[in-house]
């Protein structure tokens, strides 16, 4: 069975396609199994954008929750 931070990987892979339509992307950090908390860069546009806040949460968060239901939040560094 694949790790809780090989899951995020392959969700974030998903996601990245949307990202990168705006000229964004998303690394990951680091991934706490115990408080199911997610560690996040934004990058490109994304890392500037006013709007990230609303991309992270609205976005990144709400996807990776809705396929991971042990993730409780999503932050970026």
């Amino acid at each position: 069975m694949p790790t809780l931070q090989e899951r995020v990987s392959t969700a974030l892979g998903k996601i990245r396609p949307m990202l990168a339509a705006d000229g964004g992307g998303i690394e990951l950090v680091s991934v706490d199994d115990k408080a199911g908390d997610v560690k996040v860069k934004l990058t490109g546009s994304c890392g500037c954008c006013p709007m990230s806040q609303m991309t992270l949460k609205m976005g990144v968060e709400k996807a990776l929750k809705k396929e991971i239901p042990e993730i409780k939040t999503v932050t970026a560094v």
